[in-house]
């Protein structure tokens, strides 16, 4: 029987466009089972490291995706059926099928090495241009394709089979790992939800209210007062299954509306049964309708937009949305930017509580901005767990810290502090938190006018 070590040197063969010394490959039945496992067990482990805090695995994944291995071996079989076979060649179906397994391994466990280097060589992946990521997605699928195809097209000199083998290529790479992907992890839902979180109404009452509640919300805005800065206020907490998003919201609007006078100017956004009757929920088209609408209302040469952003984050910078059974998509930092440029809104604080939210500063930095996050781009946050009243950040930022200053710069300067002795006393294990902050050349002048006239108040 072959070793492991030797399917794999012959994959990494195959990987880079050179011819499989076939001679070197006997397996069977058992040597097949055995790789398909061990792949399994990879994409297992790449995909839950990939996910912050506690994750269900979805045993559903497990007979997912199967019908593209199906396209394979069928083009296995054809090749090495068809009367233009050429030698040397796999002594079997079986042969071939397990040295493409090999190859779909060795190419995961590549990929899931670069996954992790790119952040550290080119910073967090959603602040790369689209382009890049669409390329870093694709790549893995493409080198795949392209290496199975020049496999296949040394296996047959039937020009009728090769067209075949051209056109069926692309199909069992998509079905796997487009069209129907295996994910094994899910981010978990919270322990606090239990049997008690169903998930939200979506009755037709429910939904009626809904449209209505942004409506109205956004219609209440009032213009900008004439003479001073404004502050309008928006908070968006899109997880719905732990509570402690939703109180945040709550006391970020709060502290807002007494410490920078945005009573009647802030519209909470967040995705709660509990709310859902009264407050509109965080979805990313109420969130743009949102940005939209304070662009219109607000005097944009001299008023602020403070957008307060609260959820579970990951290291791919993506902002989890929880509100099942509603499909929504997670916010992106690249997707906020746009929304803000388009509505034209030139003075902006934006705050974003979650693990690993270092990485949205860069996208969304620029003169008009000062970004505030709960984390570096490599940490996670603390205090989101189900049994928390509210994050490390929330609390440290937004109860003990900006209600003592008009500063931002200095409220989060203090949280930090606070938020680091806190981190080591409840015994948190991965580093500290490192919450970050930047702020734009142009908005600083704006941020001290709105400081002395909240003092002389």
């Amino acid at each position: 029987m072959t070793p492991a070590a030797a399917w794999l040197t012959e994959a990494a063969r195959v990987l880079s466009f050179r011819a499989p010394r076939w001679e070197r490959l006997e397996g069977g039945p058992w040597t097949l089972v055995g790789f398909v496992l061990l792949s399994l067990a990879v994409g297992l482990g790449l995909q839950r490291e990939a996910i912050a805090g506690a994750a269900t695995f979805e045993w559903s994944a497990i007979y997912k995706s199967w019908s593209g291995t199906v396209v394979s071996v069928w083009i296995c079989w054809l090749l090495l059926a068809s009367a233009g076979r050429r030698e040397p060649g796999p002594a079997n179906v079986g042969t071939l099928v397990t040295l493409l397994v090999a190859v779909t391994l060795l190419l995961n466990i590549a990929d899931g090495a670069m996954a992790r280097l790119a952040p550290a060589v080119f910073g967090p992946s959603d602040a790369w241009p689209d382009w890049a990521r669409w390329v870093a997605w694709l790549f893995p699928m493409v080198w795949e394709g392209l290496a199975s195809l020049r496999l296949w097209w040394r296996l047959t000199t039937s020009g009728v089979v090769r067209v075949i083998a051209i056109l069926l290529t692309p199909l069992p790479i998509a079905i796997s790992g487009w069209l129907d992907p295996m994910y094994f992890w899910w981010p978990a839902r919270s322990a606090e939800a239990g049997a008690e979180y169903s998930g939200l109404s979506l009755s037709e009452e429910v939904l009626d209210r809904q449209s209505t509640l942004i409506a109205e919300t956004l219609r209440a805005l009032p213009p900008s007062q004439p003479g001073l800065v404004n502050v309008y206020a928006a908070t968006y907490a899109p997880y719905a299954s732990q509570d402690v998003f939703m109180h945040e919201s709550a006391v970020v609007a709060k502290t807002m509306s007494e410490r920078f006078g945005t009573t009647g100017r802030t519209v909470q956004l967040v995705t709660n049964a509990k709310s859902q009757d009264t407050i509109p929920w965080a979805t990313r088209p109420n969130l743009h309708r949102t940005i939209a609408r304070i662009g219109a209302v607000m005097d944009r040469e001299k008023d602020v937009l403070f957008l307060h952003l609260t959820s579970h984050g990951g290291r791919d910078g993506l902002l989890a949305t929880d509100s099942y059974p509603l499909e929504s998509e997670p916010m992106t930092p690249a997707l906020l930017k746009q929304w803000l440029d388009e509505a034209g809104i030139r003075w902006r604080v934006i705050s974003v509580s979650a693990c690993f939210s270092g990485s949205w500063i860069a996208p969304l930095a620029d003169d008009g901005t000062l970004v505030m996050t709960a984390a570096d781009a490599t940490h996670t946050s603390y205090g989101c767990g189900s049994k928390s009243p509210l994050t490390f950040f929330g609390q440290a930022m937004y109860v003990d810290a900006l209600k003592q200053t008009w500063s931002f710069q200095q409220a989060h300067e203090q949280a930090r502090q606070l938020i680091e002795v806190r981190e080591k006393e409840a015994g948190k294990t991965d580093g500290y938190s490192s919450p970050q902050i930047r702020e734009g050349a142009g908005i600083g002048e704006v941020l001290k006018r709105l400081e002395a006239q909240q003092r002389d108040r």
